[in-house]
């Protein structure tokens, strides 16, 4: 398999960058490396497939109903994004084991910064003393995924409380800076794509030794 590209794309506009995904995955075929690239958003409310809930303030953010799973967040500055572009047939993986391995990869990475962080069953994403620190959301296509997770870093998280984030009513947020960390979001952006690297290679690894896999949940 070729090598994994990781792309580190600075503050990016969100329509823009929703085209530029869906290119590439159509575009791409069985050579086409594997990418993961690194940003953050202009401010915008982003909804997922099925998605129709409106923020009940900030009406100079705008709303972008994308093809991403999950219902709707908030992106904005101070927020790392990480889309992964992967083939995952390739991979010999399904959505559910790339959601699985995304929180964990997450999980996995704040417990370096001694933050304890865990899932909650049937609510994808990370979550810290039950307030949410990282949304998820993947679109598959042609046996691809692309979209990805957003880790509040160090950013403005007023703008969550005009929404239900990620659907639940009274959920709250939470960012690496109101934990007592606060580092540079490049910092962040460069540990959290080593260890998301090292996790899709030893996946690619296993891969190659096994059976294709179907999960469309």
């Amino acid at each position: 398999m070729p090598d994994i590209v990781v792309r580190e794309l600075g503050l990016c506009d969100y329509l823009t960058t929703w085209e530029r995904m869906r290119c590439f995955t159509n575009d791409r075929n069985d050579l086409t490396p594997d990418e993961i690239w690194l940003l953050q958003h202009h401010p915008v409310y982003t909804q997922g497939q099925g998605c129709s809930a409106q923020p009940s303030g900030h009406a100079d953010i705008p709303v972008v109903h994308s093809d991403r799973g999950g219902q709707i967040t908030y992106h904005g500055p101070g927020q790392l994004v990480v889309y992964v572009l992967v083939d995952l047939r390739r991979l010999r993986s399904g959505v559910k084991s790339m959601v699985q391995l995304l929180e964990q990869t997450v999980i996995d990475y704040l417990a370096e910064l001694s933050i304890s962080a865990r899932r909650i069953a049937g609510a994808p994403g990370v979550y810290v003393r039950h307030k949410k620190i990282c949304a998820l959301g993947l679109r598959v296509r042609r046996g691809a995924s692309y979209h990805g997770l957003s880790l509040n870093v160090d950013m403005d998280l007023l703008p969550y409380r005009s929404i239900d984030p990620c659907g639940y009513r009274d959920l709250e947020v939470t960012q690496l800076k109101d934990l007592g960390v606060s580092i540079p979001l490049e910092q962040v952006q460069r540990g959290l794509a080593q260890r998301l690297t090292s996790e899709l290679d030893k996946l690619r690894q296993r891969g190659r030794a096994l059976p294709a896999v179907s999960d469309k949940g």
